[in-house]
This record gives C-alpha cells, structure tokens and sequence, in this order.
C-alpha cells in the first residue's frame, strides 16, 4: 500500500531559485512535447511512444536554444514525460480527458525519484541543491527519521507556499474491531449527506461564506494592469482566498468520511454523475462547493485501508421515489417535494431519509449477492426492500399492493 504525506517547505532563496528553474524548465518540457504530438497525431495520423519523446528531450538537450535544460536535474524532466504518456494512455482509453498545456500562473511541481533525492535521519537533500531542505512534519504518529520514500514531489501553490510529498510504500495497516453496523448515505445540497440512522449532516457552503471577499478581490485584479506587479500581488490574494476554501472543504470532509468509516462496516453510497451534473448553470457551484467526489474518493481509501466495504449503488437506481417500506415506486417525484405519502402503505417519508435506507437496502443486497457467489461483476438495482434486478437499464414500474 501507497502512503503519501504533504508538508510545508520552506527553500532557501538558493534552493527556491533552482527549484523555479526545474518548476520552468518541467513546464516547457510538457508542453513542448504535448505540441509535438498533437502535431504528428493531427498530421500523420500516428501516435508518439515515451521512448520517441525520450530521444526528441536528448536532441532538445544538445541543441544551443535549450542547452540550459542540461542545467537542472534530469529525473523531474523524464517523470514529465512518464507522467504525459500515462495521461495520454488513460485519455484513449476513455478513463480521463485530452491532456492539457501548463500554465506558469498555476500550480508547479516537480517529481523527484530516489536517484534525485537522498533521505536520511529525516534529512531530505536535492539534486542541484547544495543544502538539505527545510520542511516541517505535522504527522505525529509516524517517525520522519525512519521515513524511506520511493518518490519526493516538490510543489509551488499559486498563493506561493511550497509543499514536500513524500510517497512511501507501507505494510498492511492495523484493521480496526468490527463495527457491527451498516449504513446507507444520501447525499444532498440542502445536508450534505443523511444517513439510514437518521443523523444529518449540514452542508457548510464554504464557498458562499467567503464569495463576497472573493468578489472583493478578483475585482481588484481586474482593475490592476496585466503583467504588473499590483496584479501579481491581487492575484496572489485570490488564491490565498481560495486556498482557505479549499484547506476549510477538506479538513471537513476528512472529518466526516473519517466518522463514517469508524462507525460502520458496510458503507453504500449513489453513484452521482458529478461530471455531468455541474453542467446545471443553477447548481454548478454549489454542487463544486459540496465536494461529492472528494468525499467519494475519501471513503474509497479509507474504507480499503480500514477493512470495511463500501457499495457503489447503480446512479438510476429510483433511491428518492421508491418505498423504504413496502417498495412501491412512484412514477414521479418533483425535486422540490421533500416529504412524500406512499399511495401504497400510507407511510409518510422524508425524502432524504428514505432514500438512505433505500441505498442501505441495496448495498445489503450486493453485499449478499456477492458472499453467496451471484453476483456477475455489474451493478445490482433492486426495486422492493432485497429484490435485487438484471444490471441491464430497465424502465421503473409501481409495485403492485399485496393482497
């Protein structure tokens, strides 16, 4: 397993000089070679191997207009290259979208493999840097000196904070005691997330708090003069704003995915087309501002590390219309109607909370199917409490009353 801890940093003028200097020539390495092959794909029709892009960074490295790339450390240059062939395999596969060029206003960063880096006693030096680098370690539970990282990333933020990441290869974590309980989570704008157990859990709108001091500032560096220095200063101020947001939506999430993980064995959750919803021009940002995906891919870690299960219910799954208590489904169901009658058992619903005990329902199901063998690898939908269906799109139908 695959650990990675981020601390501040704080370079030296010598070492934040050289750094830069990587951090500019990384930057022109990628989008050199991303022109490059966007070139010969729309040309030639063909595809550029790592192994042509390699030969191309030597030609590049002897040639008199790019000799100072021989300057800086060769491994966070190679690692650009992996990295854009990576980026460029998942893109034709379908698993991510067309890489994109490198801004020098935007986050740098540069990867160092253990040929670039030595650590000892906690004691982290560069290639091309004369002195070690000063970094502050924030993880109480974990020994920096004994630390042997496979890779070190070293990164600038917009507002000018320099990070260390350090990857390491761990064993197989202490599981935690079973918790003997199951959950189900709806997730929401209104609250963040409701459990099967009933609890709520607010939505903190982060953003919306701090919208207007953001408006304050973004509308300064629309007065200032491109490429001055007042500019640089306001725009450094918007993303110092930003990264207040962002540091406030994650401790929080982490909060909560953390107190989930402990409290239960089984988590089941919706599979959200998040990508797809922030399209909508009314919700878009407070759909980003909630942080879905993060707080899916939070329990996806979390839960693999800790030993418990977490069910990823089918998106057209009727969570919101169907009867937690006798499985009927309505055939519609307005966003705006947040409790609801069942016709069927007369049942009175809070849309949130049944919805939770639906997902709940259909995890158990998947959870059975899956301990019992009979699970065929797709998603499991299921109309009615534990009626689990073909992973085929099917049109909903109502329930019939039973006699």
């Amino acid at each position: 397993m695959r650990t990675a801890y981020k601390c501040r940093a704080y370079p030296t003028p010598e070492q934040a000089a050289v750094l830069n200097r990587t951090f500019g020539c990384v930057r022109l390495v990628w989008n050199k070679t991303l022109s490059e092959r966007n070139r010969r794909y729309h040309v030639e029709g063909v595809r550029t191997s790592y192994r042509q892009t390699d030969a191309a960074l030597t030609e590049w490295k002897r040639t008199e207009e790019l000799a100072f790339l021989s300057k800086v450390s060769s491994v966070p240059l190679q690692q650009t290259l992996r990295h854009q062939h990576t980026a460029f395999a998942n893109f034709f596969t379908g698993r991510a979208r067309l890489p994109r060029f490198k801004s020098r206003t935007g986050r740098q960063s540069a990867h160092y493999t253990r040929s670039a880096f030595q650590m000892r006693e906690g004691v982290l030096r560069l290639a091309k840097t004369g002195v070690p680098l000063r970094f502050v370690w924030s993880f109480d539970g974990v020994d920096v000196a004994a630390l042997d990282p496979t890779m070190v990333v070293v990164s600038r933020e917009p507002d000018g904070r320099w990070y260390v990441t350090f990857a390491v290869d761990t064993t197989e974590p202490v599981l935690p005691e079973l918790a003997g309980h199951a959950i189900g989570v709806d997730l929401g704008l209104k609250d963040l997330a409701v459990t099967s157990d009933g609890e709520r859990i607010a939505n903190p709108r982060h953003l919306v708090r701090k919208a207007r001091n953001l408006a304050r500032y973004q509308r300064r560096v629309a007065r200032c003069q491109r490429g001055s220095g007042n500019r640089r200063k306001a725009t450094a101020k918007v993303a110092r704003a930003h990264r207040k947001v962002r540091n406030a939506r994650k401790d929080f999430l982490h909060r909560t995915t953390t107190g989930l993980v402990r409290s239960a064995d089984v988590i089941a959750i919706e599979d959200l087309n998040v990508a797809g919803m922030v399209r909508n021009r009314r919700l878009s940002r407070a759909i980003s501002d909630a942080g879905w995906g993060e707080l899916r891919r939070q329990l996806g870690y979390k839960c693999a590390r800790a030993g418990r299960t977490l069910v990823v219910i089918d998106r057209w799954f009727p969570s919101s219309k169907t009867c937690s208590a006798c499985g009927h489904v309505l055939a519609d169901l307005a966003l705006t109607a947040r409790h609801w009658t069942c016709p069927s058992c007369r049942a009175r619903h809070d849309r949130d909370l049944n919805a939770a005990k639906n997902i709940l329902a259909a995890g158990r199901a998947v959870v059975r199917s899956t301990v019992s063998g009979d699970a065929c690898g797709a998603d499991v939908r299921r109309q009615g409490p534990s009626l689990p269906r073909s992973a085929v799109k099917q049109e909903t139908r109502a329930a019939r009353p039973s006699a």
